[in-house]
């Protein structure tokens, strides 16, 4: 787990598929899946709130806790869809961060996301390890769902 890899809206986008298809190339392998590098080295601040947030987009604050309107509505409605859908919790990651620091929080991250068969990272958005399962990767048919 890496703190470049956390964004400011609280999404660890080491755990994104779209993070992970990068990482284990699996365009390559014939899984088609778009490649994202992650917010912070694309410089994006966020790809989920940054168009929506002053804050964000004049670089006056590194994460959304630090925001005296926190948790805004634009977080509320995104953390809901990943709390139902993606088994994480933005505003909880956020919450982590302010209360424990970022190393704590990464190395929370790294035992909750990390695969017990090879060790590799576990994808939020299926729950598929991209280092050891991709044939079951192959064979979703929503590659944004867990089963």
């Amino acid at each position: 787990m890496n703190e470049e890899l956390i964004a400011p809206c609280g999404m660890n986008c080491g755990i994104c598929s779209g993070y992970l298809a990068n990482k284990y190339d699996v365009k390559g392998q014939g899984i088609r899946m778009p490649y994202c590098l992650g917010c912070r080295p694309r410089d994006k601040k966020c790809a989920f709130v940054k168009k929506r947030c002053d804050l964000l987009l004049s670089g006056k604050v590194q994460y959304c806790h630090e925001c005296a309107d926190f948790p805004c509505e634009n977080l509320n409605h995104l953390n809901k869809r990943y709390s139902s859908l993606y088994r994480m919790s933005m505003i909880e990651n956020l919450e982590s961060i302010r209360k424990d620091g970022i190393t704590r929080f990464l190395e929370t991250e790294e035992r909750k996301w990390k695969c017990p068969d090879c060790g590799g990272v576990i994808s939020c958005h299926n729950g598929i390890c991209f280092n050891c399962g991709l044939e079951i990767l192959r064979t979703k048919k929503n590659l944004y769902r867990w089963d």
